[in-house]
């Protein structure tokens, strides 16, 4: 079961606990007090990442705030360099019809860089990039890649990474991190049947 944080007003030391305790948070927007939203951008859940974005638009809209959008790897990047690893790290997030969104970072003490891009890998590029460093992968994956570490962004690193940023945007420029073209199949023309 997923907990999701939303704090509409500055976090309280007591919301700040609880959000930070959360193992995993969908990517509603967070205000902590500085005036400034941060939006989950993906990848992750098609509908729960246009949800977040367009009401943190709307709240912009509405009461004038600042947004910034921070994709996924990075918010797990930025959390493995805060938890004290070190050196190259993988991330793998499920993307289904057996593909992997991943990354590659480099980490050195509390910082990190990325060194290959957000892409759709396959099973054997992920085992592959396991091999070459330390693999963290989203919880549901751990059975999948008992090797990797699991680790799923929770509210309080996203509000954290974000108070180190300063590259806030318009809600409209605000698009979620997708990496496949959108593919549908139109309907094709309505049918007449004959009167029987």
């Amino acid at each position: 079961m997923s907990r999701v944080v939303v704090a509409w007003k500055p976090l309280s030391a007591k919301a700040s606990a609880a959000a930070a305790s959360s193992r995993r948070t969908l990517s509603l927007p967070v205000e902590t007090g500085s005036g400034a939203s941060r939006v989950g951008l993906g990848p992750g859940s098609y509908a729960g990442i246009r949800a977040a974005i367009a009401l943190a638009q709307g709240w912009q809209v509405a009461t004038g705030i600042r947004l910034l959008g921070i994709s996924t790897v990075e918010a797990m990047a930025f959390q493995a360099a805060a938890s004290g690893m070190t050196g190259r790290i993988a991330i793998a997030i499920d993307a289904q019809r057996n593909e992997f969104y991943s990354a590659t970072y480099e980490v050195t003490a509390g910082q990190y860089q990325l060194v290959t891009p957000l892409h759709l890998a396959t099973l054997p590029e992920v085992n592959e990039s396991a091999h070459t460093g330390r693999l963290l992968v989203w919880p549901e994956l751990q059975a999948r890649f008992p090797q990797g570490v699991a680790l799923a962004p929770d509210a309080a690193a996203l509000c954290e990474l974000a108070a180190r940023r300063t590259d806030f945007v318009a809600g409209s420029d605000l698009a979620p991190v997708y990496l496949r073209e959108a593919s549908f199949i139109k309907a094709p023309p309505a049918r007449i049947i004959p009167n029987l």
